[in-house]
């Protein structure tokens, strides 16, 4: 009788006794934002920062500013009043709050770089990379605000525009673009001419679509020993959401299979050279990657392919094979002199004739040959 009561006991405690392990929160990261300013100002005027705790406003959470390894101050606003050359530096924030348990610190905010001149002249450059194809605005400021007569553009010590107004635009931006900048500015004032000049402002260019890379990983313990992986690598960087990066993959020229929204697949295990695309056609861009060579791989001595010379050659599945690579163009078809002619009052070989049309048609064109 005692026993039976004991395991009621036992039976009717609160749940809330048993131990319970409760899952792990991702560590939140503070952000760290220019309020009012710019990231370079003269020395003498003001930049205001502020720190936030993305999600759920909490009135709980502090603000903790630093500059470097230093502590400055602790406050959700951080401001520079009248800087100076000597407060230039990477500003960043945290965020801590304390509960009845411990006190919990977010991780750091990504660095603002603030830069303090005390020259003459700033060249206000965009702060992040630019995409090929936009168009950039660059502000040429004077201490002083004086009206301007002459703004000159300078890269990389060329002239690029010259104009009276402090604003200047860069359209259509290439990777070609990518350096330093800096401007000259002039303006009347007390019987003569003053002239500034600013200090060099970097400017950073990249694609939208990054030239892809195919990794082949021919011992994938998920995958069947008589096959391997082929993985198509690219970044997609862009201002707003698109839709999917549409893959193809490649071998010796002949399509893997139908366009796919995953940057990998699984083929069988067979030499040759792999090649994978990524494609984005609602921004009509597609870019190729280099050839990757897998297995047992020769040179052999026979043709394909460009518009020009399709009158002369023609396909067959049999025939050995010379891919053509066009940057940014897809692979073209496979194909091989139908018959030797003389041209030019002399006889020549397939690949000799194709390189001396490729010269005159397009210098960028290049041969691959394969097996």
């Amino acid at each position: 009788m005692k026993l039976l009561l004991s395991l009621l006991v036992v039976s009717t405690l609160p749940t809330w006794a048993v131990p319970q392990v409760l899952p792990m929160r991702a560590p939140l990261t503070a952000v760290a934002e220019l309020v009012n300013g710019g990231p370079r100002i003269f020395s003498g005027e003001r930049v205001r920062l502020k720190c936030s705790v993305p999600g759920k406003v909490s009135a709980e959470w502090r603000y903790q500013w630093f500059r470097g390894g230093e502590q400055l101050q602790e406050s959700e606003y951080f401001v520079l009043w009248k800087a100076r050359p000597q407060q230039s530096g990477k500003y960043y924030c945290q965020g801590l709050r304390t509960t009845w348990i411990s006190t919990q610190h977010t991780l750091h905010s990504l660095p603002i770089e603030i830069e303090v001149d005390g020259g003459w002249a700033i060249l206000q450059a965009p702060p992040l990379p630019m995409l090929v194809g936009e168009t950039m605005t660059l502000m040429c400021r004077v201490r002083g605000n004086p009206r301007l007569t002459e703004v000159i553009l300078y890269k990389d010590g060329v002239e690029l525009q010259r104009q009276s107004g402090p604003e200047l635009c860069v359209t259509n931006l290439t990777l070609q673009h990518h350096g330093s900048y800096w401007c000259r500015a002039s303006w009347d004032g007390l019987r003569q001419t003053n002239s500034v000049i600013s200090v060099a402002a970097s400017v950073s260019i990249i694609e939208v679509l990054t030239e892809p890379m195919l990794e082949i990983v021919p011992n994938d313990p998920l995958i069947h020993k008589d096959r391997m992986l082929l993985v198509c690598h690219v970044q997609l960087n862009a201002r707003e959401p698109v839709s999917h990066i549409h893959y193809y993959f490649y071998q010796d020229g002949l399509s893997l299979g139908l366009a796919s929204s995953q940057d990998r697949v699984t083929v069988l295990r067979d030499s040759g050279r792999y090649w994978c695309k990524a494609s984005i056609p609602t921004l009509g861009l597609k870019r190729l990657s280099e050839p990757v060579p897998y297995g047992r791989v020769t040179d052999i001595r026979t043709a394909i392919t460009h518009p020009v010379l399709e009158e002369h050659f023609f396909y067959n599945e049999s025939d050995r094979k010379v891919l053509l690579h066009a940057p940014d163009k897809d692979l073209m078809p496979v194909i091989r002199r139908r018959k030797r002619r003389r041209y030019r009052g002399r006889r020549s070989g397939c690949l000799g004739y194709i390189r001396d049309q490729l010269s005159h048609s397009n210098p960028e064109l290049h041969l691959i040959q394969i097996l």
